[in-house]
């Protein structure tokens, strides 16, 4: 039944070979992704695709098989492909046109939203799909899930489709950050070492050869000279956002992470989710019972401390700008004064962020971060490292 799918791959002229594609069938015959889109797009991808110069085309015929499915009825889909049907109603979420998109308005501002969504809560009495005003699914509603809103509030989604929700009321669980991933190259920890500072503090362990050598020379007689250790004094803090938007680029902070805690030997590092606010955390299985107050974190660092903000910015500009902005708990300060507080106690500062540099200028929120570093951000690149290393060694 994937033999378009088989040709539409060789047409994009990646080598897949029918083994290739036994295999890949074999692997749907044993169940290994069952009901799941993302897990069936990654288990081809790994079956059939053997060099990751090839996604980009691997991705264009998985979009040209597989995206028409949403303009095909899901009873005549069962029944010419035998699929199960939770897992087509998953891929064929409502996309509207452009037209339609253009006839949606924001409610008019952030207060105005809240406001209505609660009045909704007190009126709907039942589960609602489809339509532009109940809280429900596949809808223009801005109050719901798998639907299309430009300012909308999420509820009972598992995750995001569009980043432009204003507010999510859902308790997602996030995972920590891996320190000790095998890197797939030494790149990221070469830019950063040339952030290293070198001194010599502590005790007088180490041999000073030189002076050895020179003192015997003098005095006749051996005259062993002894030093500090040199040891790496730049002294590192790292904000990490995580869930969300920045799933996808999990490796390859990951990566980044593990190579800062390799090359630094003060560093030290905080979760935060979208946007910085009055509070952080070490461990993402306890966040909301073991957390950090920020101002505590600007009182206990000093000036001297490098500053280093990992995050994709994408996110609804209201958990910027506004009291209350935040998706996952109420703020009683905008984003913006916290970003402004940490960039004054760590003048040394940047954001990294994994986006490609092309996109930044089509998100409103990762414009108003650059305005906020003062253009200190940097693509999560080798050549994005490099500039932000430069940045902060001045």
């Amino acid at each position: 039944m994937f033999r378009r799918f088989f040709e539409a791959l060789r047409k994009e002229a990646i080598p897949v070979s029918l083994r290739e594609y036994l295999a890949f069938l074999e692997a749907l015959r044993a169940e290994v992704v069952l009901h799941d889109v993302e897990g069936f797009y990654y288990l081809a991808r790994a079956a059939m695709v053997k060099d990751e110069r090839h996604f980009d085309r691997y991705d264009r015929a998985f979009a040209r098989i597989f995206s028409g499915l949403e303009n095909v009825a899901p009873a005549e889909v069962l029944e010419a492909l035998d699929l199960p049907e939770d897992w087509l109603r998953k891929m064929a979420e409502r996309h509207l046109t452009p037209e339609e998109m253009a006839e949606i308005e924001a409610l008019g501002g952030f207060e105005k939203l809240m406001e209505t969504l609660k009045k909704r809560l007190a009126e709907q009495k039942e589960r609602h799909q489809g339509g532009s005003k109940w809280i429900g699914t596949a809808g223009t509603s801005p109050f719901g899930a798998w639907g299309y809103n430009p300012e909308g509030v999420r509820i009972g989604q598992s995750e995001s489709r569009h980043r432009r929700a204003v507010k999510v009321w859902d308790r997602r669980e996030f995972r920590n950050l891996a320190d000790d991933v095998e890197l797939g190259t030494r790149t990221i920890k070469i830019a950063l070492r040339r952030l290293r500072r070198w001194a010599r503090e502590g005790a007088e362990e180490e041999l000073d050869l030189e002076d050895t050598i020179r003192a015997t020379a003098e005095k006749g007689w051996l005259d062993l000279k002894m030093r500090p250790e040199r040891r790496n004094a730049v002294k590192v803090l790292m904000f990490l956002d995580v869930g969300g938007s920045m799933d996808p680029h999990v490796k390859l902070v990951e990566e980044l992470f593990s190579a800062a805690r390799s090359e630094f030997a003060h560093l030290e590092y905080y979760y935060f989710h979208n946007c910085l606010y009055e509070f952080v955390w070490r461990d993402n299985r306890r966040r909301w019972s073991e957390r950090i107050a920020t101002r505590e974190l600007l009182n206990t660092y000093g000036t001297d401390w490098k500053c280093i903000f990992v995050g994709d910015a994408a996110m609804s500009p209201y958990e910027i700008l506004y009291p209350g902005g935040a998706n996952e708990h109420w703020n009683e300060e905008a984003g913006e004064v916290w970003l402004r507080r940490a960039r004054e106690a760590w003048p040394d500062n940047v954001w990294l962020n994994p986006l490609p540099e092309t996109h930044w200028p089509y998100t409103q929120s990762i414009s108003l971060v650059r305005e906020i570093f003062e253009d200190r951000m940097y693509p999560l690149t080798l050549q994005g490292i490099e500039a932000a290393v430069k940045e902060l060694g001045r």
